[in-house]
Order: structure tokens, then C-alpha cells, then sequence
């Protein structure tokens, strides 16, 4: 026997069984209620689980889209049972070329020199440059020299011949000539834009405000239409700076973005002209019209490519039905004019860079069609529009929309005069003819997952009765195992009962039931948020409904969670200083500076998070949809670094398991499963008491929270086996824990036998040869006084550990 060291004094007091009769025991009155009231909180528990699961079964509508497989070729991606196909592939399986072949082209150049110019790969209606470059003195040095076409010659791609620049010419020079060039000038002058213009990703605001201002001065000379090569290069120069980066058209660029479009839209009038984003075509009136239909169509052909076929109707009843209509405008003509020369011009942008708005953000990369009519010698009586959306329906909600009219008189979109209707097409009516369109807003369509399998209905309500009967135990049985509360393990267990009542009753968001009951069959596409107000929308991605409740509950998991597992930590610093440092008294004020840490570090944590991610409206800054807990992905359904989840609850999770790891290891070696041959046999820990031990420290400082890191694996059968093993670790942790600390103990087998002998546990010698060493210094009462036990037992209960705190 070790006696402490000089200055201490030793009462020693043995026992030989834990049903010694130097426990001082509670009435059996009181045992009765004890044990009743544990009973009744495991059935109600149990009861009322199960009701509420059956309720949420019977009374939420579950819809499943059971979409077919397909199999893309060409890294083709399935979506929505179809194939996603890259830009070099099309088709149902992304089968057919979409592509040109890398070529070579022999030509003469201006020295009489016999020259080959070399392409890669171009894509079909895209302009492909030369890998040979100007000279790097000339005015365009390191610029391509020529550009060349791909086009489809009925279904095969087919190579154009290069156009080749002038080395010495840039976009300034030729602006500076464009206005006094003559017409043999004016071709040679749009050539040289359109191979200038060719890759859009490297144009700047300058580049591209400079080949608005040569488009325009070429579309104004007189009879241009006449000279079908110089407008068709002009117009195809258009739509490649409709591929530059958005962030290039800046409000510098308001004033020459509204001469173009002017100017094209007087050009519409006299030209029938189809490049890749932008499409314009003229049709004559004749005396008798009064109504005149432009649709722009899908051509889906099975098995072949799709492409857009532009139609013009004349005296059209109405608008067309057909679904493969992407967008169509009818215009209802009142002639002004005994003109046998009316004409009437249409043209279709497919995106909306030339009209950049100053009121209405968009944060999505959806194109925005416009379409634009105008008449020449009459006007138009009222304005139809109807547009079939194209975008990804698994992924986004259209919650609303407005039709609006572009406003030369604020550069900007207008709704005035606008009224819009829902169907299968988005239809609006206006009274103006100019530059339409239909700006949507957008929801996530979010998948609104169940809250709880199985596992988690069984594994939180048997872990909320053990917590329960846990907590009772450790406070009404102190007299008993003579100590105080063991408050480190009471605010552990309160910590997590807490968060799992939470976690089991508010998790699920409210939004979930109402986008299952209000999203079915044909109306799945729309919101029923839908106004039939056309008011000007202010970004193309809203938020879904503000929901109070889940704000409060995911800010709650958040903080019952880390106090959960601070409060393990606080329990492994106990164990620590218990065990390791048996010897020495706890600090002082020891209980009251591990509360404030326990509880008042999550609150920091919660409160700094809140504080800068929450704002008015963004609520989805700090939380999920799918269910109120904190955000994780970004918009792409990716996980984001920017997202609170992993700053906020990752990281510090991570410290704190990583710091109970290393504790957990000490002790293990230092003390469970270190041999000591001074011990005789009976002395000795069995083999079996050992694991439970070991298993007893793993559970209470929640290593195997450690499983859900292994969930981040981007492999999709091992995260789907880590989901499993850490639900059923870690959703029955507090029945563990129970077992461990309630029914393991001899108190509480001793109560439950003498309750009922019906309901008889057989005793189990639990100690053989247990010593209990009350160890003071010699001094008042009133100081300090530390009580710790030896745990060289035959089987080692560590509830017992933090007994006395």
C-alpha cells in the first residue's frame, strides 16, 4: 500500500462487495418512486417517438422523380434522364461531332510568299484563330493571324475558308477610318474587326467599345443590305462580342451599347441575317396585315443535332402553342401608311449583355433572350410575347417573373404598360415595339431531406430516456455513494439531452411540407410564391420564405452541440487530473472556471458566427434549407470553405476530439492498461474490465464523433458506410452512456433488485478489493479538500471517477 506523502493524513475504510452495510441507503419508499419515475420517462419517450413518426408518415407528402437512366458518351453528363452534352458533342448520348477537325490552309500573302496557317479544333458556328501570329512589332503583334469558320453543311461540319488581317491594323486604327471609308474599304474594315473580335475571352471594355463603334458606323452606310458579305462579318462580329466576359460591359459602355442596338433594330428592317447570338430577319406587310407572328424554334430531331429555326407568319390568328417554341413575339399592326413598301423586323439576342441593367443583379449564369420587332410604316396596336424557359428544373424553382421592355430613356428595363399571365409559356402583352424580354427570378429547388431514418427515430429516443435516467441518478443517488453532484457529468449529459430534444423535434424545416404539397405534378416547375403583379424583379435568385423557427433551432444544435463537446472536453481535463495527477489537489475554484468554459465558449463561438454571416434576408448565410442546421454548400451544391460549417463547428470539433485523443491515450497507457507486478492476482484488472473501461472513456469524451470526418470522403460506397457507423455511434451515445455510468453501477443494480422480485439482477461481485482514500492536508477544515480513489480494482467502473465533482 502507497500511504501519501508527509503532511497528509489517511483514513482508510474497506469493503468487500458494493452491498457493504456501511452505505448509508434511502428509504424504499423512496427507492419505488425513483424507479417509477425512470419507467415512465422511458415509455412515454419511447410512446411518443413512435407517434409522432407515424404522424409525419401519414401526413407529409414524400414525392420521388423517378428519372431513367442514360448513358452519355464523350463526357456527357445525365441530368434529368437526359444527356448534358459538351460543347464538341451532341445528340441523345453525345454521339455526334459537334466539331471541326484540327486543319491546315496554304495561302499566298501580301510578299507573294507561300504560307500555312494551322487551327485547332473549332466547334460548329464558332470562329477558330490561327495558331500563327503577327509580327510582335506590328500594331497587332502576337494577334492571329486569320480566323476560320465552322459551319454545318446539312449534317457535316464543314471548314470556311481563313480570313486573313492586315498585321498593321487594330481596333482604334479602324475605327478612326470606318466613317470616311468607301465601300471596297468597308468589307476589308469589317474582316479585320471580326478576326480581331474572334476570342471574346480576351477582349476588354476599350476592345470591345471600340468594334460597337466600327459595327455601327458600317450598319449605317447606305445600302449596306446590298452588300451581304460586309453585313453578315458585321453581324457575326456582334455576336462574338456577345461571348466576351460580362464583366467587361461596364456602365462606361451604356451610351455605344444603346447606339448598336438602334441601330441593329433599324437594320432589321432590310436584312434576313442568323449567326450563333443574334438572329435578324425582315419580312414586307402587305395593305391587308394585320398581325405577324416571329417564332424562334427548337429543332429536336432524334437522333440528330439541335438547332434553332427561325419562322416568320404573316397574318397569324395568335401565339403558337407548340413547346419547342423557345420564343415568339406577334405584333398587331395598325397601318399609319398607303405604303406598298411596310416592312416589318425582328431581332433575337440570345443573352442580354448589349442591355445591362442597373436595377436587376444577376448572380446565375442563365441567359436572358430579347427580342425585338419593329414596323416600318405603321404601328403596332398591342405587343404579345411568350417565352418557354430552358433551364435545369431539378436544380432551380422559377418563382417569378416580370415582362419588361428596354427604356432608351433610362438605358434600363421598364414595366410600365406590361402585363403578364402563367401557362406553359411565360406570356406578357405590352403596348410598345422594342426590345423585349422576361426576367425571371429563380429558387434553388432544394431537396428537402428526411430529418430522421430509423436509426436516428431509435438511437435519439433511447439516448433521450438514458440521458434522463442518467442525469436522476447522478443527482438523487449523492447521499448514497457519498459525494456531491458529479456535475461535470450531469452538464454533459444536460448538454446533450438538450440538443438531442431539439435535434429530434425541430429539425425539419417548415418549408420542407409546403414545397412537397405545393410542387407536385405539372406545377412543379413554378413557385407558388407567383405574383401577377409585373413589378421589376431585383435579382434573378430569391431566397425562400424566412422561417423564425429554423433560424432559432439551427442556432440552438449549433451552440448544444459545441457545449456538448466542450463539455467532453472539460470531463477529459477531470479524468486527466484525476488519474494521471492523483496525487495533487484540482486547482481551486476548479468547478466554476470549467462551467464558464463549458458553457460560455460555444456561446462566443455561436455569437461571433452569427454576427458575421446572418443578415436580414440572407438567413441562408448562417443555415440550410434542406434542414435547419448550419450551411455547408454553395450555390453548386459544392462544399464551400466561406460556409460556417466548417470554420464554426468543423474546426473546433476537431481541436477538441484531436486534444481528447491524446488525453484518451495517456490514459490508456498510463493507467488502464499499464501492468504493474506489485499487484498480486486478485488485484489485477481482468481483461474484460479493461475493455470496458477503455470503452466507458471513449464514450464519454465522444471519440467516435471522429467517424463523421470520414463522411467528407468523396467516394460515394465508403462515405455512405461512414454514415451508418457514426448514426448508430453517435445517435445512441447517451444510452451508452447510460450503460455505462447508470446500470453498470452497483447502486443502481442494488435499487432495481430490491425493487421488485420479479425483476431480480443477478449480483455481481463488482469489487474484490476496493480502497477508498479520503486525503486532506493537515490543516482547518475550511480549506480545500480533495477526495480521489484508487482505480486498482478488479473491474474499474469510471462513473465513480467523477463522483465527487
Amino acid at each position: 500500500m502507497v500511504y501519501p506523502s508527509q503532511g497528509y493524513r489517511c483514513i482508510i475504510s474497506f469493503y468487500s462487495r458494493a452491498d457493504s452495510p456501511h452505505h448509508n441507503m434511502p428509504s424504499r419508499h423512496w427507492d419505488r418512486i425513483l424507479i417509477a419515475v425512470a419507467c415512465c420517462v422511458v415509455t412515454l419517450t419511447l410512446w411518443s417517438l413512435c407517434a409522432w413518426q407515424l404522424i409525419i408518415k401519414f401526413h407529409t407528402e414524400i414525392t420521388e422523380n423517378v428519372v431513367p437512366p442514360c448513358f452519355c458518351r464523350n463526357g456527357g453528363i445525365c441530368q434529368d434522364g437526359a444527356c448534358v452534352c459538351p460543347d464538341e458533342w451532341i445528340g441523345l448520348l453525345c454521339d455526334i461531332a459537334n466539331f471541326c477537325e484540327a486543319s491546315t490552309y496554304t495561302y499566298n500573302n501580301s510578299e507573294g510568299d507561300i504560307k500555312n496557317l494551322t487551327f485547332e479544333r473549332i466547334i460548329v458556328g464558332k470562329y477558330g484563330s490561327s495558331n500563327e501570329k503577327c509580327e510582335p512589332h506590328t500594331a497587332n503583334g502576337n494577334s492571329s493571324i486569320a480566323i476560320r469558320l465552322c459551319f454545318r453543311n446539312g449534317i457535316i461540319p464543314t471548314l470556311e475558308e481563313p480570313s486573313v488581317q492586315n498585321c498593321n491594323e487594330n481596333l482604334d486604327s479602324l475605327a478612326s477610318q470606318v466613317e470616311t471609308a468607301d465601300s471596297s474599304a468597308v468589307l476589308e474594315i469589317a474582316k479585320t474587326t471580326q478576326i480581331l473580335t474572334a476570342v471574346p475571352d480576351q477582349l476588354t471594355t476599350q476592345n470591345i467599345s471600340a468594334a460597337m463603334n466600327i459595327s455601327v458606323q458600317i450598319l449605317k452606310k447606305p445600302n449596306i443590305s446590298d452588300d451581304p458579305q460586309a453585313s453578315n462579318t458585321v453581324v457575326a462580329t456582334v455576336s462574338q462580342l456577345l461571348d466576351a466576359k460580362e464583366t467587361e460591359f461596364s456602365s462606361d459602355l451604356v451610351n455605344v451599347t444603346s447606339r448598336l442596338t438602334k441601330t441593329i433594330e433599324e437594320f432589321s428592317l432590310m436584312s434576313n441575317i442568323t449567326q450563333t447570338n443574334i438572329a435578324v430577319q425582315s419580312v414586307p406587310l402587305m395593305l391587308n396585315s394585320s398581325a405577324i407572328l416571329f417564332l424562334a424554334q427548337r429543332d429536336e430531331t432524334p437522333g440528330n443535332y439541335q438547332t434553332t429555326k427561325l419562322e416568320i407568319q404573316k397574318d397569324a390568328t395568335g401565339l403558337n402553342d407548340e413547346l419547342g417554341t423557345e420564343v415568339q413575339i406577334l405584333l398587331n399592326i395598325t397601318s399609319n401608311s398607303s405604303s406598298i413598301n411596310r416592312r416589318a423586323g425582328f431581332v433575337l439576342y440570345q443573352n442580354d449583355k448589349l442591355f445591362q441593367s442597373k436595377t436587376y443583379l444577376s448572380h446565375s449564369n442563365f441567359s436572358k433572350q430579347i427580342v425585338s420587332g419593329n414596323i416600318d410604316g405603321g404601328t403596332a396596336s398591342g405587343v404579345e410575347i411568350a417565352f418557354n424557359p430552358k433551364y435545369n428544373t431539378s436544380k432551380f424553382l422559377l418563382h417569378d417573373y416580370a415582362c419588361v421592355f428596354w427604356d432608351y430613356a433610362v438605358n434600363d428595363w421598364n414595366t410600365a404598360g406590361c402585363t403578364k399571365e402563367r401557362g406553359q409559356f411565360l406570356r406578357c402583352k405590352c403596348n410598345h415595339t422594342t426590345h423585349f424580354a422576361v426576367l425571371m427570378a429563380f429558387q434553388i429547388n432544394y431537396k428537402y431531406a428526411k430529418p430522421l431514418e430509423c436509426i436516428s427515430y431509435i438511437g435519439v429516443g433511447l439516448s433521450i430516456a438514458g440521458l434522463v435516467i442518467t442525469i436522476l441518478f447522478q443527482i438523487f443517488t449523492r447521499k448514497t455513494r457519498k459525494s456531491s453532484v458529479t456535475w461535470m457529468l450531469v452538464s454533459l449529459c444536460s448538454s446533450m439531452l438538450t440538443f438531442n430534444i431539439i435535434f429530434i423535434s425541430g429539425i425539419e424545416n417548415q418549408n420542407a411540407r409546403n414545397h412537397s404539397s405545393n410542387t407536385s405534378g405539372s406545377e412543379q416547375q413554378y413557385s407558388t410564391y407567383y405574383t401577377t403583379n409585373n413589378t421589376l424583379l431585383k435579382s434573378d435568385m430569391v431566397d425562400p420564405p424566412e422561417d423564425s423557427w429554423c433560424m432559432a433551432v439551427a442556432v440552438l444544435l449549433h451552440y448544444f452541440l459545441l457545449a456538448t463537446f466542450m463539455w467532453t472536453a472539460v470531463n477529459c481535463v477531470q479524468l486527466y487530473l484525476l488519474l494521471i495527477r492523483a496525487m495533487k489537489p484540482l486547482p481551486g475554484n476548479f468547478i466554476v472556471t470549467m462551467s464558464v468554459i463549458g458553457w460560455g465558449i460555444p456561446a462566443v463561438v455561436v455569437a461571433v458566427t452569427l454576427g458575421a454571416t446572418y443578415r436580414e434576408g440572407k438567413a441562408l448565410n448562417y443555415r440550410q434549407e434542406e434542414f435547419c442546421w448550419l450551411a455547408a454548400l454553395d450555390q453548386d451544391q459544392n462544399f464551400s470553405i466561406k460556409k460556417p460549417m466548417l470554420w464554426s463547428f468543423l474546426l473546433p470539433v476537431a481541436l477538441i476530439l484531436l486534444f481528447n485523443i491524446i488525453i484518451f491515450i495517456k490514459i490508456i497507457v498510463s493507467v488502464i492498461w499499464k501492468e504493474n507486478k506489485d499487484l498480486t492476482r486478485n488485484k489485477k484488472d481482468s481483461f474484460t474490465g479493461k475493455i470496458t473501461s477503455t470503452i466507458s472513456i471513449v464514450v464519454v469524451l465522444g471519440i467516435t464523433w471522429t467517424t463523421g470526418y470520414f463522411m467528407l470522403i468523396n467516394q460515394e460506397e465508403t462515405s455512405l458506410v461512414f454514415s451508418y457507423v457514426f448514426c448508430i455511434l453517435n445517435a445512441t451515445q447517451g444510452i451508452q452512456i447510460c450503460i455505462l455510468y447508470t446500470f453498470r453501477s452497483p447502486i443502481f443494480k442494488k435499487k432495481v433488485s430490491k425493487m421488485s422480485s420479479a425483476w431480480k439482477v443477478p449480483e455481481i461481485s463488482v469489487y474484490l478489493h476496493s480502497q477508498i482514500y479520503h486525503v486532506s492536508k493537515l490543516r482547518p477544515v475550511k480549506h480545500f479538500r480533495e477526495t480521489f480513489r484508487s482505480f486498482e480494482t478488479e473491474n474499474i467502473s469510471f462513473s465513480t471517477f467523477s463522483d465527487s465533482y
